[in-house]
């Protein structure tokens, strides 16, 4: 059994506590990518989550009309845990935090290797308990960049949590492209990520389906050149494909026709 899991999930902890770290009062109210949440809110989510796999107990429900961008019964409770915290200082979230991330890696290290491969329900089905940590890997390293965008301390770009994140977004690509944007048959389509993470991943239609093309065509039907950041915004749900192309952080090559979106 792979047990890197855990140390991914140490490490990409202790990336976030070091950042929060740094932060002052402000910093904690300033506004993020999710609406409604500021970074304290998001560091009281990730608090949230990791107690519940504790299975502490829950806080109280909280009113749907005080909650408007929680659009679910998961969103709902997902806000429960950032209200209750919504009182709380800075150091004390932070120390939570520490807190319960550090009860959670005792657990996972205690977790025997026929635990980890156990089936367990997860957000993206039931897949190996070990599996739906790599789901819980992705899911706090999105929250750390919400975090960095929110105060303007870029980081954590390159690392493994990083790599973990890219690869889930990127298997859920040709779902976009032949589902979501239903991309025509014979048709194939390149995204060239660059920077931190840099990798080029590429589908093509075939009977109906998007499947992943090795290697990328030369000449595919659309080709998107972006930051392996602006992907993971898109990925995550975090920027509008209308936002990234007004702030041009996007360039689409349509054949050998080269438009920059700006």
């Amino acid at each position: 059994m792979d047990r890197t899991v855990i140390s991914e999930l140490a490490t990409g902890w202790a990336s976030t506590a070091d950042l929060l770290e740094g932060l002052d009062e402000k910093d904690w109210d300033r506004p993020t990518d999710c609406p409604g949440w500021t970074v304290k809110d998001q560091v009281s989510h990730l608090i949230g989550t990791e107690s519940m796999l504790l299975r502490r107990p829950s806080p109280p429900a909280v009113d749907p009309e005080t909650a408007p961008h929680a659009k679910s019964p998961t969103g709902l409770m997902n806000e429960a845990w950032v209200a209750a915290r919504r009182g709380n200082s800075p150091a004390e979230v932070l120390a939570e935090f520490r807190e319960v991330t550090d009860e959670r890696l005792q657990a996972l290290q205690a977790m025997s290797d026929g635990e980890l491969a156990a089936p367990t329900k997860s957000p993206v089905g039931e897949v190996p308990y070990a599996e739906f940590m790599k789901v819980r890997v992705m899911d706090c390293w999105v929250h750390e960049q919400d975090i960095r965008r929110a105060v303007g301390r870029t980081g954590a770009l390159g690392g493994t949590a990083a790599q973990v994140s890219l690869g889930r977004f990127a298997s859920s690509l040709g779902y976009v492209v032949g589902k979501r944007a239903a991309a025509p048959e014979g048709s194939s389509v390149v995204v060239d990520l660059q920077g931190s993470n840099a990798q080029t991943l590429a589908v093509t239609v075939s009977d109906g389906r998007a499947r992943p093309t090795r290697p990328p065509p030369d000449q595919p039907t659309v080709r998107l050149e972006m930051s392996t950041e602006t992907y993971a915004c898109l990925s995550a749900g975090r920027w509008s494909s209308d936002e990234v192309i007004t702030d041009g952080k996007n360039t689409v090559r349509e054949g050998q026709e080269v438009t920059v979106a700006r």
